[in-house]
């Protein structure tokens, strides 16, 4: 099995080292592993109002260690990560291991309208997706980053009028890579915003992240005052487009292309999938364009996933403090 670290190009193998170079570089990941603090059970996140169940199924990482792994195993940079309040792992296995990892984020853009689920069509949201799609990729390779096609669903988006949350799988090709990329995007509305939970893996993962992203969207719970159905008509701030505008900015091939602007920054995972993170003010233009009700729009979201992206691609450090708490997200 092997793993790839994006920023260096380092190659590393499980199998014993061939060089004094590659086996400190083995000795420095397995040393940040050993200093992560997982935790499981009753998980808070204070920044969306909400929590986590997670059992003993599940372990999960604060905003500190994420950055780790996303950084400093994962090779993605510290300008990347902004916004990642935690992520989530199968119990008994590291993020070294061939595995999955959930990256949990919140959007403040206040109450998702319900409204239009019944009318989602994932035929034509794959073909909206799919629009300037070439136009992109000429945009992304001019800027040194990999073409991207989506391929199709994995899983159609579905809605549960009940729960208040939405799932859907997307199939992501990436340059010439013969494999597929397994996007599952998993969203839980609360009243003034919504907790998502982003897991990446190989196509051939399907059977076992499938099940894992429905387990894991059921762990998620918004503090009292601060679900869905707390939301008070009027008073609160209400966000400018539905469920089926939530599925579509969700899909940063969608924003990038739309808005003419190369929002996009690729983390790169286990072997060579991704998962996207969108510059806000792109995606938020975007999203009162396609999908906007009518009347005054506001003037942008209030929001704690990464700030705008910038048109070079070239990482300009991180600007945020570690998390301080340790124990909350």
């Amino acid at each position: 099995m092997y793993f790839v670290l994006a920023a260096t190009g380092v190659l590393a193998a499980e199998t014993p080292v061939a060089s004094e170079q590659a086996a400190a570089e083995q000795a420095r990941l397995e040393a940040i592993v050993a200093s992560l603090k997982p935790r499981s059970g009753h998980i808070a996140i204070p920044a969306a109002d909400a929590s986590l169940q997670l059992g003993d199924d599940y372990y999960f990482l604060d905003r500190a260690d994420s950055r780790r792994v996303l950084t400093e195993l994962w090779g993605n940079p510290p300008s990347a990560v902004e916004g990642v309040l935690g992520m989530i792992f199968p119990k008994g296995l590291s993020p070294l291991d061939d595995t999955w990892g959930a990256v949990v984020t919140y959007t403040g853009d206040g109450y998702v309208s319900d409204e239009d689920a019944a009318e989602i069509d994932p035929d034509q949201l794959l073909t909206t997706l799919r629009e300037g799609e070439d136009e992109n990729n000429r945009q992304r390779q001019a800027n040194g980053f990999e073409t991207v096609h989506l391929a199709g669903w994995a899983q159609p988006p579905s809605y549960d009028a009940q729960k208040h949350n939405l799932i859907w799988a997307k199939v992501l090709k990436f340059g010439g890579n013969q494999d597929s990329t397994l996007n599952y995007d998993v969203r839980v509305l609360g009243r003034r915003g919504v907790l998502s939970l982003n897991i990446v893996a190989g196509l051939d993962d399907l059977a076992e992240v499938g099940p894992a992203a429905t387990a894991l969207m059921n762990t998620a719970i918004f503090d009292a005052g601060s679900r869905y159905t707390d939301y008070q008509p009027g008073q609160d701030h209400k966000a400018a487009y539905g469920v089926a505008g939530l599925i579509a900015g969700g899909a940063a091939l969608a924003v990038a292309k739309k808005v003419g602007f190369l929002g996009v920054l690729l983390l790169f995972l286990k072997k060579g999938a991704a998962f996207i993170l969108v510059g806000i003010g792109a995606a938020w233009t975007w999203l009162r364009r396609k999908f906007g009700k009518g009347g005054k729009v506001p003037a942008g979201p209030h929001t704690t996933i990464a700030k705008e992206a910038e048109p070079d691609p070239t990482p300009r450090g991180d600007a945020d403090a570690a998390d301080p708490g340790g124990n909350q997200a």
